[in-house]
């Protein structure tokens, strides 16, 4: 059974802007260095969101980047904040380097329509469509490459896919399920 989300928490939004999006936990396993490389790859803007859980790592493959122009850290974001970053992100950018076995920032991209590029690591097969809902790569250049393919992307799909898999709705339902499936034995 899925985590389950509270979908009234997340805005759905045709229309981003052009920035990338860096969210969660800033710790090298969850990829904080890799989105800036992939940003600065594509010359594209990234925002980076999230609670510094490693300093080290933050001071030197995090600070030295952060320009407030192209490179920007906001901070660690509440539900509104995470609503409006997610929302009118043009991607979220999910470069793992360990099996994570949830992406939860993944899941909530897609309720506000937002693709995601991940390392195609742990969990992330079962959050994302290949080229449906975002783009599975084992690489920074992939990820680079598959910053031009998001227009190729429904906004809408995202949503509909995590609406689907991931809403406390289906939770409840899948729970549901497994005791009528325990009662029958």
């Amino acid at each position: 059974v899925y985590n389950g989300i509270d979908h009234q928490f997340f805005t759905y939004n045709e229309n981003p802007k052009e920035y990338l999006l860096f969210f969660g936990r800033i710790h090298p396993e969850k990829g904080t260095f890799e989105s800036i490389q992939i940003a600065k790859g594509s010359n594209r803007k990234l925002i980076i969101s999230g609670l510094i859980q490693d300093l080290n790592y933050f001071k030197e493959k995090v600070e030295p980047f952060i320009d407030d122009n192209q490179i920007v850290y906001v901070g660690n974001s509440g539900p509104a904040q995470r609503d409006k970053l997610l929302g009118e992100a043009y991607a979220l950018l999910h470069p793992v380097s360990f099996d994570e076995p949830f992406g939860l920032s993944v899941a909530e991209a897609g309720f506000c329509g937002t693709p995601v590029i991940a390392f195609n690591r742990g969990s992330m097969p079962e959050l994302i469509v290949d080229r449906k809902t975002g783009f599975l790569v084992q690489t920074e250049n992939e990820a680079i490459e598959a910053i031009n393919d998001i227009p190729g992307i429904n906004r809408y799909d995202c949503r509909k896919h995590v609406m689907n898999k991931f809403s406390k709705e289906k939770m409840v339902d899948d729970y549901i399920q497994v005791y009528k499936n325990i009662l029958k034995k």
